[in-house]
C-alpha cells in the first residue's frame, strides 16, 4: 500500500471513530439526563427544529418527552424546561442549583474571568452581593440616589472648571 493511500485510510478511521464516540455519548439514556430527540454528530437536533414555528416545536416536544427534555445545538447539551409550573419549581424551590450560569468560553477568555458579567459560581456570587450592597449604600431603590448624583456631579463640574 503506498504512504498517501495508508494516510487517507488511517484519516478517515479517525474521523469515523470521532463521529461514532460523538453519537454514543449523546444517545438516550446514557448518563441522567432527561429524554430527548436522538441528535446528529456535530450539529445536534438544529436540522430537526424548526426556526420559524420553534416555540410551537418546543411545546410539541414537551408533549412527546414531557416538561423537561434534553436537546442539542450543536455538540452543546442543553435541558429544555417548557411550562410555567416546571420553571417556578425550578427556580423557586431549587433556586441554588439554578442560580449559576451556562459556560461562555469567548466571554470568559475576553474578561479574563473578571467582573459581574462573565464570572460564575462563587466569585460571581461574591461580586453580586458587594454591587448589591454598594448601589444600596449609594441609595439604590430611594429618591436620595437622584440628590445624591446631582451633588457629586456640581462638585466634579466645579473641579473641572477649576483646572481650566
Amino acid at each position: 500500500m503506498e504512504p498517501l493511500g495508508a494516510t487517507t485510510v488511517f484519516l478517515v478511521i479517525c474521523v469515523s471513530c470521532l463521529l461514532f464516540l460523538s453519537t454514543w455519548r449523546k444517545m438516550p439514556g446514557s448518563g441522567k439526563l432527561p429524554p430527548g430527540p436522538v441528535a446528529f454528530p456535530l450539529v445536534g437536533n438544529m436540522l430537526q427544529l424548526r426556526k420559524k414555528s420553534l416555540p410551537l416545536h418546543v411545546e410539541e416536544l414537551s408533549r412527546t418527552y414531557g416538561p423537561i427534555f434534553t436537546i442539542y445545538l450543536g455538540s452543546e447539551r442543553v435541558v429544555v424546561l417548557h411550562g410555567y409550573d416546571i420553571v417556578k419549581e425550578a427556580l423557586v424551590g431549587l433556586g441554588d442549583e439554578f442560580s449559576g450560569r451556562g459556560s461562555m468560553p469567548l466571554f470568559e477568555r475576553a474578561a479574563q474571568r473578571s467582573g459581574i458579567a462573565f464570572t460564575n459560581g462563587e466569585q460571581w456570587r461574591q461580586l453580586r452581593r458587594f454591587a448589591i450592597t454598594t448601589l444600596r449604600d449609594f441609595g439604590m431603590g430611594k429618591k436620595s440616589i437622584e440628590e445624591r448624583i446631582q451633588e457629586e456631579t456640581r462638585f466634579m463640574v466645579e473641579r473641572l472648571r477649576n483646572t481650566h
